[in-house]
């Protein structure tokens, strides 16, 4: 027995056999933690190789989800699914992710009709496409094939997609539209939208206010511009309000007495060039 320096009684046996007692446990044990790859994916290591193993649903992180099999699940039931592509089959091997593939076989046009039906889009009324990741131009193009079929959608988020054109898209339903943190430069790269209450465009790059007259007669009520280069136009908020009568709110502030001074021809002319 002995005594510690907090007036504390301990039993140095008693003690060591603990010790000895969880390391033993430990030892025993075959939990390791789980390491973070670079790209993204945790893998835990194997305890007899002390090589990393994948996780049992790795298999399943670049499958798209009506590719997995088992389930009835829609489009328009997705608030945010994943519609990109995953590696080709030659990128996952030089990133040493082979067990990832999904065996490709050939299908039918029966197969390929009950995989459009399973998508579904055409009944979306609310759908969250952000941070897609986009990689790839076949990804891009199957991304605007999907825009196409969402002629009910009235919410659509289209977040950091590193988008540059969607002047081909026509979205007939849709009041309220979120395309911020893409690649547009100019309103005439945006899609039809004659029927927008809502639109954010922040941290774009929109140079000038060109083109902006064309939402002139949408039901268009708040417009964000925001760390837009355009922003910083002399008399903005003027400009805006005065290109858009039915506008009331510019970048989360309502319309002011002093938006409502028209600007002169010379700074129009500046301002839509």
């Amino acid at each position: 027995m002995s005594e510690s320096s907090s007036g504390l009684t301990t039993s140095n046996q008693k003690f060591c056999q603990s010790y000895s007692s969880c390391c033993s446990i430990l030892s025993d044990t075959h939990d390791i933690p789980p390491v973070l790859t670079q790209n993204r994916g945790i893998i835990w290591q194997n305890c007899d190789s002390g090589l990393p193993s994948p996780l049992p649903s790795d298999s399943f992180k670049y499958l798209r989800w009506y590719d997995i099999e088992e389930h009835d699940v829609r489009g328009n039931q997705l608030q945010c699914p994943r519609v990109r592509e995953g590696p080709s089959e030659e990128e996952l091997f030089f990133r040493g992710e082979e067990h990832t593939w999904k065996k490709r076989t050939q299908v039918t046009d029966t197969e390929k009709w009950q995989k459009k039906l399973q998508e579904n889009w055409e009944n979306c009324a609310e759908l969250n496409l952000s941070f897609q990741d986009l990689g790839d131009l076949y990804q891009a193009e199957n991304f605007k094939r999907i825009l196409q079929r969402l002629i009910r959608v009235e919410k659509l988020w289209l977040v950091d997609n590193s988008l540059t054109d969607l002047s081909a898209i026509r979205l007939p339903r849709c009041r309220e539209l979120n395309v911020n943190k893409n690649h547009f430069t100019s309103f005439k790269e945006l899609p039809k939208i004659p029927q927008i209450q809502h639109l954010s465009l922040a941290e774009n790059n929109i140079m000038t206010l060109s083109g902006i007259s064309d939402f002139r007669h949408t039901p268009l009520e708040s417009l964000v511009l925001k760390r837009n280069p355009c922003e910083f136009q002399e008399r903005y908020r003027q400009l805006v309000f005065s290109s858009l009568p039915n506008l009331k709110m510019l970048d989360g502030v309502p319309k002011l007495p002093e938006d409502c001074s028209p600007p002169s021809i010379r700074q129009l002319m500046l301002a839509h060039k």
